[in-house]
């Protein structure tokens, strides 16, 4: 609302026009209006193999530490149907959902709009443009583990996600 605001002042401003002007104001004119700086919200994207385990996990994480501060998508090359249970079940020991996100083909778009790419093992699968940062998470793959060894690899992802929290919004 505030930039649709923003956007008819800024008209109004171009096409007004001044029918009578006083004398005394006749050398004088207002500054253009300026408009007010917009935070960018930084947009980040998690691309593993079957975007079932270590991309959704990251994905919750950065939710949960960017509180709206931050755009978050995740996708995979090769998508699995569903997401890794012993996965959902080492985040909802956190106290965080993951049992009805639904795994992502990745696309040039998902790329595209994104600031930060955050690979974890899918290769070169993921396409590169000019302008984005590009992480690679070398991470084991929970696929296939119980839950108690996927505990160690949502621990390291908790620890990347903080450091890059306090990257992009510090």
């Amino acid at each position: 609302m505030a930039e649709f605001v923003i956007e008819t002042y800024d008209l109004l401003y171009e096409k007004a026009a001044i029918v009578h002007l006083d004398r005394s104001l006749s050398n004088q004119r207002p500054a253009p209006p300026r408009s007010p700086p917009v935070a960018e919200i930084p947009e980040v994207l998690f691309v593993c193999v079957h975007n079932a385990g270590r991309s959704q996990m990251a994905a919750a994480l950065l939710q949960h530490y960017g509180l709206g501060r931050v755009t978050v998508r995740s996708a995979g090359s090769e998508p699995a149907e569903k997401v890794n249970p012993a996965a959902a079940e080492a985040m909802a020991e956190w106290g965080l959902d993951i049992t009805a996100e639904v795994p992502s083909k990745l696309t040039t778009d998902d790329v595209q709009a994104s600031d930060v790419v955050i690979t974890m093992g899918c290769g070169d699968t993921c396409p590169v443009f000019p302008g984005k940062r590009y992480l690679d998470w070398q991470l084991d793959d929970p696929a296939g583990k119980g839950v108690a060894a996927v505990r160690p690899i949502r621990d390291e992802i908790d620890r990347r996600i903080r450091t890059l929290v306090a990257e992009l919004l510090d």
